[in-house]
């Protein structure tokens, strides 16, 4: 198909929209799969400063080895598509419905092979469409410009890190900061809160995007529209640069690290917009983004429909290949091996700070098994079993057989309310996920005899490798990422967090990270 356009000073231009389809969807297959040279030389500087033989050190040890291994399988980085979310910028002229339905085409296709999870879920019904379409999905905005050609820019910002986005109303009452004011130090207080907040169920060591001023939807849309800028920018304007480096610098300083195990690296880049407000409001809006930070652009021929450049590629690339020095980064004890089903016992004698390697069987479990596992019997015996918080990316083969292509963890505490009670009915030993639980599973570990095991946020390559086969599946009237897939596992390497013995590394962290966030409460910016 032919679409006539109309650009200054060019006459009406034809572009061909099947070249544009198939250009989308390169775009969309790149930035599941490939991480930008920005972003890489980022992870590296991180991975670079942080201590060898610690926990932090091993998680991003595991972190660049899941990069490389996305490179060389074109597989997903994570196995959470987010909300596929484009920014467009169009000559006058150009037909932008058709440009959207290509995306969608593209969008559609990219879910059918595998590259991402269908994720596009009815908020009334629960019910996934299987496709990632539905109604708002995906998120397309266009500008028009002057230029001759077409501009987009895709991110796809995963659940764990989108729920830890944050808005704050100047002036306000800040944890360990005291009172944030309408003021640039106030601002200042904000951004570093944020990052304390976010602990590491956002997938740290990531990145954030700031946007102050505006409505309560336009500033979060300001944040979102930083995380589109080159981590290597500088920003023009000089209160905002100074801003942007105090925060990367200090927020280091919180000793929240990757993973949240502690560390050097929590935040890898930082972002700051403005825009005009009105009188009675005062916003600063932070849109936070883990270190799998896909996000790609290209300029498009607007007569071929094909990819003259490709954003974010200056610079050096970091291909991560394994090295003996990243060998070394792996803790100096020995990895316990558990082999599921898991006795009490055996559960009793860990402690937060272990490594386990695990054996046999687990089974996944998000938010709607854990509903319905709330409310009625398991289809299998989870008795001594583990639980996964994962929304896998799945694939069935002509022979009716499924793979996984993408397997890494969901945050956990979204099932705080749910998980102490089903581990104690059903007799589970072990749950596995990201970013810590709250109190009432901790209580319910060291009475029922069970722990939580911290496995690596966004390293959905290294963990479906662990995955040696799927043995079943039940309960998919959920969707794919919602059921329960019965997995054989087998070196599944994760960090006991949660203990049996009352004792919690996130809520150790948590603490330690709001003293130190307290020394910076005294005024920087007058």
């Amino acid at each position: 198909m032919l679409i006539f356009l109309g650009t200054k000073g060019k006459g009406n231009m034809k572009l061909d929209i099947a070249k544009f389809q198939e250009s989308m969807y390169k775009l969309v297959v790149d930035t599941s799969t490939k991480l930008p040279k920005d972003v890489r030389r980022a992870v590296k500087a991180a991975k670079d400063k942080e201590n060898a033989g610690t926990r932090a050190a091993m998680s991003l040890a595991t972190i660049t080895n899941n990069i490389k291994m996305a490179d060389d399988q074109v597989s997903p980085i994570c196995q959470d598509t987010g909300l596929p979310t484009f920014k467009i910028k169009t000559p006058v002229g150009v037909n932008q419905l058709q440009l959207k339905e290509a995306i969608k085409n593209a969008i559609v296709l990219a879910t059918k092979e595998g590259k991402l999870r269908p994720n596009s879920v009815d908020s009334l019904t629960g019910e996934n469409s299987g496709d990632n379409l539905g109604g708002g999905l995906p998120v397309i905005k266009f500008d028009q410009w002057e230029k001759d050609y077409i501009d987009v820019r895709l991110i796809l910002k995963g659940g764990g890190c989108e729920n830890k986005n944050i808005q704050y109303s100047l002036p306000c009452e800040l944890d360990g900061l005291g009172r944030a004011g309408r003021d640039l130090d106030g601002i200042r207080k904000c951004i570093m809160h944020s990052v304390y907040q976010a602990q590491g169920q956002g997938c740290s060591a990531g990145f954030i995007g700031v946007g102050i001023g505006g409505d309560r939807s336009s500033g979060y849309d300001l944040a979102k529209q930083q995380l589109f800028r080159s981590v290597d920018d500088v920003n023009p304007n000089e209160d905002l640069r100074r801003l942007e480096e105090y925060v990367l610098e200090n927020a280091n300083k919180l000793g929240i690290g990757t993973m949240g195990f502690g560390g050097e690296a929590t935040l890898l880049g930082c972002k700051i917009g403005v825009m005009n407000r009105i009188p009675a409001s005062f916003y600063v809006s932070v849109a936070y983004n883990c270190w799998a930070f896909r996000r790609m652009g290209v300029a498009i021929d607007a007569v071929t429909g094909e990819i003259n450049e490709w954003m974010y590629q200056e610079g050096e690339f970091i291909d991560f290949a394994a090295t003996d020095a990243e060998k070394e980064t792996a803790p100096t004890e020995d990895f316990i091996t558990l082999q599921a089903p898991i006795t009490e016992e055996q559960i009793r004698s860990l402690k937060v700070g272990d490594v386990v390697k695990i054996n046999g069987m687990m089974y996944t479990g998000r938010d709607a098994i854990h509903k319905y596992l709330s409310d009625h019997d398991a289809p299998v015996n989870l008795d001594g079993q583990i639980i996964y918080h994962c929304g896998p990316v799945m694939l069935k083969d002509d022979a009716g057989v499924w793979h996984v292509k993408a397997a890494g963890p969901t945050t956990s505490i979204r099932e705080e309310p749910y998980q102490g009670d089903i581990m104690k009915k059903f007799g589970i030993r072990a749950v596995i996920g990201k970013g810590g639980m709250g109190p009432k599973t901790l209580a319910a570990l060291k009475e029922h005899g069970g722990v939580y095991l911290n496995a690596i946020g966004g390293a959905a390559q290294y963990y479906a490798d662990c995955i040696k086969s799927v043995e079943g599946v039940d309960l998919m009237q959920f969707g794919i990422p919602e059921a329960m897939w019965h997995l054989q596992v087998e070196g599944f390497t994760a960090v006991v967090t949660m203990d049996s013995h009352g004792n919690s590394l996130h809520a150790d962290v948590d603490k330690s990270s709001l003293e130190k966030l307290a020394q910076f409460k005294d005024p920087v910016f007058k």
